[in-house]
């Protein structure tokens, strides 16, 4: 899409993501309005998670009218969006068991899918307004910044992972991101599989909601295996992000990249967030 080109455009994303990262702080910072409630499926649901849904499906359209999936809202069916060339996927708070919480690692999620492919990707922390970016690069409209983060608003770093054939030859630890809340049997097997693989002990660290793909496309770890259920909104701004860093996300059953839009569910199939794309992960991970 040549609007995604439009250097404009990108930031005109960024500044309504930051928005609403400013209408959930509002709530943070005043607990008694959070208004804590639960949804059909036990998952929490706060006055901050609707008053940025609510704030997010305003403004987008003003940008690009096209339809907008978020979690706040009903999913059309199937055979509804199957025929959407492209639309809008948010979550406009991610992490809302780390909100209530009060640990500040939750995020605003955007992102634009194009045939299956997230494009164009923003994460926003609020707690610190730090802002991850990602843009397909082959439609970027500056080559060089294809993932970028920023700090109130001023771009501070271009993004990119971490060579990992040189740690791997050094004989370096190997950086994996756990989920502060879901842990899994599969989980353990994996993580022993990679101990009688890796030439080094393994680093483990944590962080909630879609901050853990961020920290892969900074550099800040190598691997976050998701071997527990996640929706199609939690992930797709962040995979934007991370694959503009130079990064994968693929299905854990076979490594292939992972889409959207393709079934009646939105629920995602079990996957890795990989770090350094060019990195003989099959190796370590068949």
């Amino acid at each position: 899409m040549n609007i995604l080109a439009d250097c404009v455009f990108t930031a005109n994303v960024i500044t309504i993501a930051r928005a609403a990262g400013k209408a959930i702080l509002t709530i943070y910072n005043a607990p008694e309005t959070a208004n804590i409630q639960t949804k059909d499926d036990d998952s929490p649901l706060t006055a901050a998670d609707l008053a940025a849904h609510h704030l997010i499906v305003r403004e987008l359209p003003l940008l690009l009218d096209i339809p907008i999936i978020s979690e706040e809202a009903e999913v059309p069916p199937l055979a509804e969006r199957k025929n959407w060339p492209a639309y809008w996927l948010i979550d406009p708070l991610d992490g809302t068991k780390e909100f209530i919480a009060r640990n500040g690692q939750f995020t605003v999620n955007i992102a634009l899918i194009v045939n299956g492919v997230p494009v164009l990707g923003v994460v926003h922390l609020p707690v610190g307004d730090e802002t991850y970016f990602g843009i397909d690069h082959s439609i970027a409209a500056d080559k060089q910044t294809r993932s970028e983060k920023y700090i109130n608003g001023e771009k501070v770093l271009d993004l990119q992972t971490r060579p990992l054939a040189e740690r791997y030859s050094a004989r370096q630890s190997l950086d994996i991101l756990m989920s502060l809340r879901h842990g899994s049997a599969e989980q353990t097997v994996l993580i022993a599989k990679l101990e009688s693989r890796w030439p080094a002990p393994l680093n483990a660290l944590s962080a909630g909601s879609s901050l853990k793909f961020c920290w892969i496309a900074e550099a800040r770890a190598d691997f976050y295996p998701r071997l527990a259920p996640t929706s199609e909104w939690d992930t797709a701004a962040a995979q934007a992000v991370l694959v503009a860093a130079g990064g994968l996300i693929v299905r854990a059953d076979d490594l292939q990249p992972l889409k959207y839009n393709s079934q009646e569910s939105v629920l995602n199939p079990f996957f890795f967030a990989l770090g350094d794309a060019s990195f003989d992960w099959p190796s370590i991970l068949k």
